[in-house]
């Protein structure tokens, strides 16, 4: 696996897969998790098929090595990681995919190198970067689309709990159907291993105070001319489509692609919807 070294001097992992089409920009893809192996990503549905496929293992996640320093966790610290990834290949511009969580860090590298940034693609966001909230009627509006699931009695009453405030450690766990447009076997054991691949230290500094400047970033947002392309799941509680419709309105120059039934992870549910919607808008 290649490697390259940060600025604090931790070794970084890198995985690449797929060819380079024509003249086009590398696909740069940051993981969500918080702070999760990359290996969840895989090859985004098949979408190496039609592009470059560049996936980060962050620091202490996947086989990155583990800092000196726990406060180099911090999402806005993260961004020089990206940065030194960019020179490390060579390239003027990438195309730069964030999802869920990793769309935070994403957005912090725009806020912070928006002339590297040829197109932005943000699957499923995290809102933190921008603050942008969701209200919990949008997120039981998007659960309710599953009423007809058997499990859905449980899972719903749990996500009730959550968006009122009062979840639980096991009420977290129960509103996982509504994450996955299909919750069936293939999805639980993604849900398990998400567990697993999952650096805990690092999760909870990623958001600290600090991290995020909101105001700075959204004015850099709306500044931000070049293409942006938000894909959203129908079904998916956690960014529910009027949140990334939302997040889709920051910029001049976005588009909003919403996959019928789908969920926080689309390229699961329809990898050919995905990888043709991504590989379109990468051009």
């Amino acid at each position: 696996m290649p490697t390259f070294t940060a600025p604090d001097g931790t070794e970084l992992t890198y995985h690449v897969s797929g060819s380079l089409p024509g003249s086009g920009a590398p696909l740069l893809c940051l993981p969500g998790g918080p702070m999760q192996d990359s290996a969840y990503l895989g090859d985004l549905g098949g979408l190496a098929a039609h592009r470059q496929v560049i996936r980060l293992d962050l620091r202490g996640t996947g086989a990155s090595a583990v800092p000196d320093d726990p406060s180099s966790y911090r999402c806005d610290r993260l961004v020089e990681d990206v940065e030194a990834l960019r020179a490390h290949l060579g390239l003027d511009t990438v195309d730069l995919l964030g999802h869920s969580a990793g769309a935070n860090l994403a957005a912090l590298y725009v806020t912070r190198h928006a002339e590297r940034v040829r197109r932005l693609v943000l699957v499923t966001p995290g809102t933190a970067a921008v603050a942008l909230d969701t209200a919990p009627e949008e997120r039981l509006a998007a659960a309710r689309l599953r009423s007809a699931e058997p499990w859905f009695g449980p899972a719903y009453a749990a996500l009730e709990e959550v968006t009122a405030g009062r979840g639980t450690a096991e009420s977290f766990q129960a509103v996982a159907p509504f994450f996955h447009g299909s919750w069936d076997e293939a999805a639980r054991e993604r849900h398990a291993e998400s567990g697993r691949q999952r650096n805990g230290e690092a999760a909870g500094v990623y958001g600290s105070e600090g991290a995020f400047q909101p105001e700075a970033t959204r004015a850099v947002f709306a500044e931000f001319g070049r293409p942006v392309l938000v894909v959203a799941g129908e079904g998916d509680a956690n960014t529910p489509v009027p949140t990334a419709g939302a997040y889709a309105e920051l910029f001049p120059k976005a588009g909003l692609a919403v996959l019928d039934g789908g969920g926080h992870f689309p390229w699961h549910d329809d990898a050919k919807w995905f990888t043709e919607t991504v590989d379109a808008f990468l051009g």
